[in-house]
């Protein structure tokens, strides 16, 4: 296994930019994933690490070689596709060899790592069946099995799972987080999946229109957004961004005041009249019953515009009144309301997220 280290790395179409300046390391064993909306350029970069991208400029290191001049068949890589890439007239174990014997193991060793590599994947029954034999999942561990086969330094997966149904999409996701605990292959994963890509990663890289935007954990970019573009494409349903006014001490949503503490007051230094966003997640927004109104409490009026039950919980989608501006929350499994209904609602203070209007943070 190897880190892999990208140098500055930039790739452009005759004058279009697709990546810019990349600079990140992939640590030996970590599984790091690139997310960003379609387009962004995080096939580009996987495809500049697999050799089949050419470098306009920077320097990528596999281990502690630089690889930029050496071509793919010789950078001990593996890669996984979004169509698998099978080859139909082969059956699975065939299939699970090819790279092994290309690479001229002997049959007795490649024999053995095929039914290692088979009993991992729970696929040994399914090894002397052709590709269209089987179904899409079982296609997608047949293409895994192939590149695991192989033992590579570095193992890059495209958008693996985006043909599989939901419910098979959530077991594969799982059982490819339980092969790398288990084979421990440094693994760099591109997705457009923010939900993949909370679940799988170690560190996540998030990308727009070819510029990184933020490189942390998980956790770290859920809780503290580098940018508005991160703390919306981050969560699901995602944040909710609102245009405010400053003043006198209250933000301004759609003529409703939220009044702010001195503490928070005071470190803002806000300017009277000052237009920004803010931002709340749904779940830190909290229906608040005609019985639980007090003085003390500031709400917000909302109108349901949508109401999508979830099972454990309640998606409502509605809107300020008098505008159109949106917003996302949560209710209990047990509420009862519908399409056109008022509710009032707390937005909790300690939960709020600001930005300028270039999108940079100025609080979370």
């Amino acid at each position: 296994m190897a880190k892999v280290s990208l140098q500055g790395i930039t790739r452009k179409f005759d004058n279009v930019t697709a990546i810019e300046n990349i600079t990140f390391t992939v640590e030996d064993h970590e599984f790091l994933v690139l997310v960003g909306p379609s387009g962004c350029g995080k096939s580009t970069i996987l495809r500049a690490i697999a050799g089949l991208e050419s470098i306009t400029s920077g320097e990528l290191y596999i281990g502690d070689r630089l690889v930029n001049d050496i071509p793919a068949r010789q950078r001990d890589i593996a890669m996984v596709f979004q169509n698998y890439a099978l080859y139909p007239h082969m059956s699975v174990a065939e299939n699970l060899a090819f790279g092994l014997k290309m690479r001229g193991e002997k049959s007795t060793q490649i024999n053995r790592r095929v039914q290692e590599v088979a009993h991992s994947l729970n696929i040994e029954h399914l090894l002397k069946r052709k590709p269209k034999q089987l179904s899409g999942g079982q296609q997608q561990r047949v293409a895994l099995g192939r590149a695991i086969a192989r033992q590579p330094q570095v193992f890059l997966l495209d958008e693996p799972l985006s043909n599989l149904d939901a419910q098979l999409r959530d077991d594969t996701r799982a059982e490819l987080k339980q092969l790398h605990d288990r084979f421990r292959i440094t693994t760099i994963y591109v997705t457009h999946d923010q939900v993949e890509a909370m679940t799988l990663a170690d560190r996540i890289v998030v990308l727009q229109d070819g510029v990184i935007q933020q490189i942390a954990t998980p956790q770290e970019i859920y809780a503290h957004p580098a940018n508005r573009m991160v703390a919306s494409f981050l969560g699901s349903p995602p944040m909710n961004i609102f245009p405010v006014i400053y003043r006198d001490g209250n933000f301004i949503i759609n003529h409703q005041f939220i009044p702010i503490s001195d503490a928070v007051r005071r470190r803002l230094q806000l300017p009277q009249g000052a237009s920004l966003e803010l931002g709340i997640r749904p779940e830190n927004i909290t229906i608040i019953t005609n019985t639980e109104i007090t003085e003390d409490i500031v709400t917000l009026a909302v109108e349901i515009d949508l109401v999508e039950p979830l099972g454990k919980e309640i998606l409502i989608r509605g809107k300020f009144p008098d505008s159109h501006i949106s917003i996302n929350l949560f209710a209990p499994a047990n509420w009862q309301g519908q399409k056109g209904d008022r509710l009032t609602i707390k937005l909790d203070e300690q939960q709020f997220f600001l930005f300028d209007h270039n999108g940079r943070v100025i609080a979370d």
